[in-house]
């Protein structure tokens, strides 16, 4: 009896790529499964033809299948074939060339951060807000899968989660429709998740919930370079991300990092935002308490657009504290002023994105 093609594709999400410290089949790098009495053969897909770990994949492959093979107790397969391909796109390349799991989202906006406590969570739900209060249908999704906030800020307290069968029902206030797996949970409940359960978690969220026609998602990712961006690279055709930080220097270094990890996935930077960029007291007096225009010129030395800064403001806090985020937008004010700036130049940038993308048409070849 031989192993099942299930049982090899057990074995494989044992076996992780050396480079990137995740399993072949997280990575969607197993393409063909056959297993039978003559043995078992596969074809596994690298990021690229000449990739220096071959051989230690291929005997990690080799090694992982033998050992399913005394697992389930049968006899070893005489042969394992494996052929190598490569696909030298970036993930979200690949996954803008295939079917969209959200056909009616026009655009796709990831948030993201290189670490946590800078604002990315407030940015994200100003971002939502703001494009809405501009005649736009937007969705806002929490992928914060750890740490969600969006219960709060976007007052979703007393606020009863619904389904309609196995779909979501998104929450629609302010003028968004929004998704939170903090509605989802208790509310003090940690949720210590490993990679694979991220990963469905974040899976569920976005292609289960009843979206329905929308000219933006904005999507809040967790802090750092975590499993949580490579599913939605792989899962969703992105327009773009955003990246936020604050001034000072360590929050500017971690950004760097989510840029060149956007960069690696094939999803295009927007631009970046500082946030908690000075404070400005009832007398007039500016305070850099955590410095000003850092991120500024991050964005100036990587050659990325600028999207704005947003300075500290009591009443952008305490509006995040009482889920009443259009309260940020009252006219005339120093941060309604802040946050459409952000707002029109996140737009406009999508906007120039999509219109490059457009503009690259395959070519004819005619003889």
């Amino acid at each position: 009896m031989p192993l099942t093609p299930e049982d090899v594709r057990a074995a494989l999400a044992t076996v992780k790529d050396p480079d990137l410290g995740k399993d072949l089949v997280t990575l969607r790098m197993v393409k063909a499964v056959d297993s039978d009495l003559a043995g078992v053969r596969l074809t596994i897909e690298l990021t690229t033809p000449a990739c220096p770990m071959k051989d230690r994949i291929r005997s990690d492959i080799e090694q992982a299948v033998v050992a399913k093979a005394h697992e389930v107790g049968v006899a070893p397969p005489p042969r394992i074939d494996i052929e190598f391909t490569a696909d030298v796109r970036s993930a979200n390349e690949r996954t803008r060339d295939a079917a969209s799991p959200l056909p009616s989202v026009r655009q796709i906006v990831a948030v993201g951060a290189g670490k946590g406590g800078v604002g990315k969570s407030t940015v994200s739900v100003n971002l939502a807000v703001g494009l809405a209060r501009t005649g736009a249908r937007v969705g806002l999704l929490d992928a914060d899968i750890y740490g969600p906030s969006f219960p709060t800020m976007l007052g979703l307290e007393n606020i009863p989660a619904a389904a309609r069968g196995q779909t979501l029902l998104p929450f629609e206030v302010h003028g968004i429709k929004a998704m939170t797996i903090g509605k989802l949970v208790d509310a003090d409940q940690a949720l210590i998740w490993r990679g694979p359960k991220a990963h469905r978690a974040f899976q569920q969220l976005a292609t289960q919930t009843e979206w329905g026609e929308l000219d933006y998602l904005i999507i809040d990712l967790p802090p750092g370079t975590g499993d949580v961006s490579l599913t939605m690279a792989q899962l969703l055709p992105l327009s773009g991300a955003v990246v936020v930080c604050t001034p000072q220097r360590v929050a500017i270094d971690d950004a760097r990092r989510a840029v060149r990890m956007f960069e690696q996935l094939g999803i295009p930077v927007l631009g970046v935002v500082e946030n908690m960029s000075s404070f400005v007291s009832d007398d007039g007096r500016e305070f850099d308490l955590f410095g000003k225009g850092g991120a500024e010129t991050m964005a100036a030395t990587m050659r990325l657009p600028f999207l704005g800064a947003i300075p500290i403001q009591p009443a952008l806090r305490v509006h995040s504290d009482e889920g009443t985020p259009l309260r940020n937008f009252e006219a005339g004010t120093a941060l309604a002023k802040a946050l459409e700036h952000v707002c029109g130049e996140a737009a406009r940038q999508i906007s120039i994105a999509n219109a490059s993308r457009a503009l690259v048409q395959p070519t004819l070849s005619v003889r």
